[in-house]
Order: structure tokens, then C-alpha cells, then sequence
């Protein structure tokens, strides 16, 4: 299932926007507009419902729920999140999910927001699942701590909407953090979006699976980085895990290298390919070309179609690059348009905006379509700047 509708009042950039996803998904705007703060509503979700978390974390991690609402808010000063839910290859939704929170006021010890409504409603059924609202006869000072969604004896009859939530995740691999991965303790528990558990990941597949994943990534690195082969998993003689390669140079049989010595692009690859393949969950990227030559980067949007065409799962993609955007096979409903405004962000599929549709439409690549809408108006001007 994936996420194919998401509204936003009050939440970080996005003052009140509403915008439909596709199983692929890009998301593109200038600098600042709020990409990962787009972003973050799925992994808010995921917070809500992961073990050890829940609504009172989820909104603690992030500030409190003065630091997630929009400063452009007004008069009404809730935070609201909803959702559609799909399931793959169906256009139209299955559930609803909506949430809308509200300050504490100041009298409750340790709490961040309280729950103001929340309503889970079956399309297929045409059914109002769950409402709580302020009619709402069971709830308390003490139970809109809480939502429904992250308790076991209340979300039984949608439950499923737990179950997507929970797959959610997200990765952004900063290299460095990969190499340095035994001098970083993460607590137990603690999620790990930048590559820090990487190996320790790879350490707990089963060698099958192991060994298959490591097999298509060599056969990736055997046309993206020629000169390394026969990736492979080892332990050293402390028992610590690593990948190594060979490095083709001037000698004949060439170097084992592991990932300590590879490039910050070598392995910013292998963490977007081994992302991909490991799991079936929705899965977030934020830039995911960073470092990696052009010819790769361009290659990205294909990879990602023939994971799905295997693997049924939704992949929301952040980027400023032209080269991912150039690939001819991006549709007008796989990509969203963030644009600033003095109200907040303004989040539009294209399939919404005339101009750009249209150009695509012509033929046009999502690159050439739309990427003149991520452009700061007066970026021309930085040259002039004096020093």
C-alpha cells in the first residue's frame, strides 16, 4: 500500500496545502521551501506508531508542537495531518487518516499536544470508522495524550493503517558516518537515517539474501565504478563487519578495499542501492545524488521503476537534480511542485499546473518542464554581490 494523498494545515512550511503522490514520487522546489519538511510528515507518522514511540515523542523529537506549526498561521493555530491510503496499482483510496493537534495550554506536566480530532474513514466501505471530536464521550485530559492509531486495543479495526505507517523510512547515507561507524554509539533503539548501522544491517541478513543484494549491486558497480569488483561482506579479526572490494591499479591483482578507503560517491551509492532492494516498506529519500557523477544520478529514476516492477513499494524521492529529472519516463502525477509564498508553501502536483503538464505532455522532460519553478528569482544577482 502507499500513501497517495496527503493535506497539511499549520504543519512547518506548508501553512494549508493539499497534494496527491504516485508510487514514484520526486519532490522538487528551491531552497528552503521545505522538501524535508515534506518529508517529515510520513516520518511524524511513522514516529506515532513505531515500538517505543508515540504521539507524545513524535512531537517531542521535533520541538514540540510550537516549533511544527507554520509561522504563517493565523487565526487557527491547530496542526492538522491527513492521508489517503492506496493500495498498489489502484487509483482509487482505501483509507483516510486524519489528525489534528492542539497545545497542552500549559496544565499538563510532560505532554506536547493533545489530540483535538482524529478520524479514520474506509473509502471502500464508505464507513467513519473513528471520531473523535469534541462529541467525542470517551475521551479525557488523559486519553488525548494519545491517538488511537498507536494503541493496540483501539486500532483493531484499522489496523492496517498502522501496519503502513510502520514501514515507512527514511534514509539520507553521509558517508563519513559510515566509516566511523564503530566510533558512534547509537542507543538502543535509536533509529538510524544516515548509514550508521549500515553494516551491522548487513550483518543480520540471512546470507541468502545477503549474498543476492550484494550480487546486484556488483553488477551496478561493474558499469557505474569499473575499477572496483567482487563486492563482497567480511568480518576483520576484531569480528567487526565491512564490505570490501577490489581495486583495480597499476598492479596486476590489484587491493582489497573496504568501505573505509572507498569514495564518499562509492558509498552513497551502494546505501541508495542496498536501500532500495532491502525492505518493502514506503521509502524516503532526500537527495539521493549527492556526490555521484551525472551518468549515475540519471540512471536513478530507471533503477528505481525496475525495483518496483519487482517489488511493489512507494519511493518519495527530494532532489535538485537535473539529471534525475531528465529521464523522458517521469509522468506529470510523479512529481510535486513546492513554491514559496508569503501564505507559506504552496505544494501542486503537476498534473495541476497547465503550463508544466503541458510541456510535458509535448514531450518535454520533467527537468526542462519544471525545473525553471525551483529557480530563485534573483539568483542572477549573486555575482554582483560585493566582496
Amino acid at each position: 500500500m502507499y500513501i497517495s494523498r496527503i493535506k497539511l494545515y499549520n504543519w512547518k512550511n506548508f501553512r494549508d496545502c493539499e497534494v496527491l503522490l504516485a508510487e514514484r514520487c520526486f519532490v522538487i522546489g528551491a531552497n528552503a521551501t521545505g522538501k524535508s519538511n515534506f518529508l517529515d510528515v510520513l516520518r511524524f507518522l511513522r514516529d506515532i506508531v513505531k515500538q517505543g514511540g508515540g504521539l507524545q515523542l513524535a512531537v517531542n523529537v521535533r520541538g514540540g508542537l510550537k516549533k511544527i506549526r507554520c509561522l504563517a498561521a493565523r487565526q487557527r493555530t491547530e496542526v492538522c495531518v491527513e492521508v489517503d491510503i492506496s493500495e498498489n496499482g489502484k487509483n482509487d483510496p482505501k483509507w483516510k487518516y486524519s489528525l489534528e493537534l492542539v497545545n497542552t495550554g500549559g496544565g499538563i506536566q510532560n505532554v506536547s499536544a493533545l489530540v483535538n480530532r482524529e478520524e479514520v474513514y474506509n473509502y471502500y466501505t464508505e464507513e467513519t470508522i473513528l471520531l473523535r471530536d469534541n462529541s467525542f464521550k470517551d475521551d479525557d485530559p488523559e486519553t488525548k495524550k494519545y491517538t488511537h492509531l498507536e494503541q493496540p486495543t483501539a486500532n483493531a479495526k484499522f489496523r492496517e493503517i498502522k501496519d503502513v505507517f510502520q514501514t515507512i523510512e527514511y534514509l539520507n547515507v553521509i558517508p563519513q558516518f559510515v566509516r566511523d561507524a564503530d566510533s558512534i554509539m547509537l542507543s538502543s533503539g535509536m533509529e538510524d537515517y544516515y548509514g550508521r548501522n549500515f553494516m551491522r544491517r548487513l550483518a543480520l541478513l540471512n546470507e541468502k539474501t545477503r549474498n543476492k543484494y550484494l550480487k546486484i549491486i556488483n553488477e551496478v558497480l561493474l558499469t557505474a565504478v569499473p575499477q572496483l569488483e567482487n563486492l563482497s561482506f567480511v568480518k576483520d579479526e576484531k569480528g567487526v563487519p565491512h564490505v570490501e572490494a577490489k581495486y583495480h591499479h597499476w598492479r596486476a591483482r590489484g587491493s582489497k578495499q573496504n568501505e573505509q578507503m572507498f569514495s564518499d560517491g562509492t558509498i552513497r551509492l551502494i546505501g541508495f542501492l542496498f536501500a532500495m532492494l532491502d525492505g518493502n516498506g514506503i521509502i524516503l529519500l532526500e537527495e539521493p545524488e549527492t556526490n555521484l557523477h551525472t551518468a549515475i544520478v540519471a540512471a536513478i529514476p530507471e533503477f528505481v521503476a525496475k525495483v518496483q516492477r519487482n517489488k511493489k513499494r512507494q519511493v518519495i524521492i527530494t532532489t535538485h537534480s537535473y539529471e534525475i529529472l531528465s529521464n523522458k519516463g517521469i509522468r506529470a502525477e510523479e512529481l510535486v511542485i513546492l513554491r514559496p509564498s508569503p501564505e507559506g508553501t504552496i505544494a501542486e502536483n503537476a498534473l495541476e499546473d497547465k503550463a508544466v503538464s503541458a510541456m510535458l505532455e509535448a514531450g518535454l522532460s520533467a527537468a526542462d518542464a519544471a525545473m525553471a519553478e525551483t529557480r530563485a528569482d534573483n539568483i542572477d544577482d549573486i555575482g554582483n554581490v560585493e566582496l
